[in-house]
């Protein structure tokens, strides 16, 4: 799981610096707004999603390739989600065709790699690092978009800001593994990104090496799924903008 994630954790941070630049080379919105914004109602004709005014939207895929599908866009309000809503979100984020895509491509590189010594080398570890990695997906997806948030009754979307300048968006971003919804839209503490990772760092017990299974292990996947999540975070919440800016939402 170790490889996967370092893997992630690269993969990542290329795309926030990539966002972080984009972003940062357009005029920045003065507004200020709170985190959950209402949309404004008005009488003129709908605005496009190029109007100065309106923050570009969320797509169902980052990329084509990394799976985007609890992102909401800024100043959209949605209904609470009922636990079958939040079921096929997992199913959504777990086998869309881009999540197959991803595990593939994070399998490729870590058997390049050889990240994991006890898989061996070649098509058969391969397979390993794909079974793995698809698993650990399944896993973290089933624990933090749907067992906990249903025990919890939290929402497990993440809400973008949208508005504001780089850093105070950075900062919300990233205060989201800490601070989420309750399915009623007020805030509370996030136990779908704590408890629900830390439960499937423990899950993963069961099919990684022996070597990997102790409580350093454990407690050190748990850490780095929460470090991923948040630079995940981070590219959730100014990928409307490369994908506005960059790509003229080409994606």
């Amino acid at each position: 799981m170790s490889s996967f994630a370092s893997l992630k954790v690269f993969t990542l941070s290329l795309i926030v610096s990539v966002c972080s630049i984009t972003y940062a080379s357009t005029p920045e919105s003065s507004s200020s707004l709170p985190d959950a914004p209402s949309p404004q109602t008005s009488t003129s004709p709908a605005a496009t999603p190029h109007d100065s005014n309106v923050a570009p939207k969320q797509t169902k895929r980052i990329l084509f390739i990394v799976p985007n599908f609890r992102s909401v866009s800024a100043d959209e309000k949605l209904p609470p989600m009922s636990a079958r809503q939040k079921f096929k979100l997992v199913l959504d984020d777990s086998f869309d065709y881009s999540a197959f895509i991803e595990v593939g491509i994070l399998a490729g590189v870590s058997d390049a790699h050889k990240s994991e010594p006890a898989f061996g080398h070649g098509a058969a570890a391969y397979g390993r690092y794909y079974w793995h990695g698809f698993a650990d997906t399944v896993d973290g997806n089933l624990m933090t978009e749907f067992i906990v948030p249903v025990a919890a009754h939290e929402d497990p979307r993440y809400y973008t800001l949208g508005h504001g300048g780089v850093l105070k968006r950075a900062t919300y971003s990233i205060t989201r593994l800490a601070v989420t919804r309750t399915d009623h839209g007020n805030p509370t503490a996030n136990l779908a990104e704590i408890v629900g990772n830390g439960a499937a760092s423990g899950i993963a017990n069961l099919y990684y090496p022996r070597a990997d299974r102790d409580w350093t292990k454990t407690g050190q996947r748990w850490a780095l799924q929460v470090g991923i999540d948040g630079l995940s975070n981070l590219v959730k919440e100014f990928w409307p903008d490369i994908n506005d800016h960059l790509f003229h939402d080409k994606y």
